[in-house]
């Protein structure tokens, strides 16, 4: 997550359904990083732009509504037991988890047993995923449901960003803009790359671009009207996955798995 990438001003979008208290409160949440388990109102204030005096407004709305816990001894907040219910409810929606189990499993249970294989949507610059198969051997790489990869850096993101519609992309572009004009430049080309590699073979690739010890190649999968799009990965740690196995060996069955997946959606 990058830092301050929170729009301060939400009502800039001009939009008058916006309503900023909302997404305000909203950002206070997702403050919350991987591994993270407590924060305090100058963690919330530093990431989201907001003034303490905000930041504090929120908590305590936040609190009352259950959807985070305070510590009054070490002045630190953690997620309360609303946003888990909300997860819940989320993750039961997300029927395309179920459907691709069969196909996962596959993927995951070929000639390679360092694979993983995971299933992810985007959520600003972010994938992350929402359903996985951790590979058959205990030293690989670790996945779970939640974890965020770079949209831009990561083959899940580019093949995400493959099937976006036009306005979808400029919406990524735009939240890069937030950070920098350097990180939106960089969106367009990995997006136009990727566009690129996946007119000539089908999918796309990440070889250490995300994690220098990590290799991977994805493709979208589509819902049947195609208002949503996701991405289907598969890799593992480099000295194990060789990029020739990949496309050799797994890239057909990737695009097979995707195709099957798009159509029982």
């Amino acid at each position: 997550m990058a830092p301050n990438e929170f729009a301060t001003d939400p009502t800039e979008t001009k939009d008058r359904n916006f309503v900023t208290a909302l997404a305000r409160g909203l950002d206070v949440l997702r403050c919350f990083r991987e591994n993270e388990a407590a924060l305090t109102n100058t963690d919330f204030a530093e990431r989201t732009g907001l003034p303490k005096a905000t930041v504090s407004r929120l908590t305590h709305t936040l609190c009352e509504l259950d959807y985070l816990v305070a510590d009054t001894r070490t002045g630190t907040y953690r997620l309360g037991a609303g946003v888990l219910q909300l997860g819940f409810g989320v993750l039961t929606s997300m029927e395309i988890g179920d459907r691709a189990e069969d196909e996962m499993r596959r993927l995951r249970d070929g000639p390679n047993s360092y694979i993983t294989v995971a299933l992810g949507e985007a959520h600003r610059l972010d994938v992350v995923y929402i359903a996985t198969k951790r590979s058959r051997e205990d030293v690989a790489l670790q996945i779970r449901v939640g974890s965020r990869l770079p949209l831009f850096d990561s083959a899940i993101g580019r093949a995400i960003m493959v099937g976006m519609d036009d306005i979808a992309r400029e919406k990524a572009f735009a939240f890069a803009g937030e950070i920098d004009q350097a990180t939106e430049d960089r969106g367009r080309a990995s997006c136009a790359a990727a566009v690129e590699e996946y007119a000539l073979h089908g999918y796309c690739s990440s070889y250490g671009d995300w994690r220098p010890d990590v290799n991977g190649i994805a493709v979208p999968v589509f819902s049947p009207n195609g208002s949503q799009v996701y991405g289907l990965n598969i890799g593992g740690p480099s000295f194990h996955v060789k990029r020739k196995q990949l496309e050799t060996v797994y890239a057909k069955r990737l695009i097979k798995a995707a195709e099957s997946i798009s159509i029982r959606f």
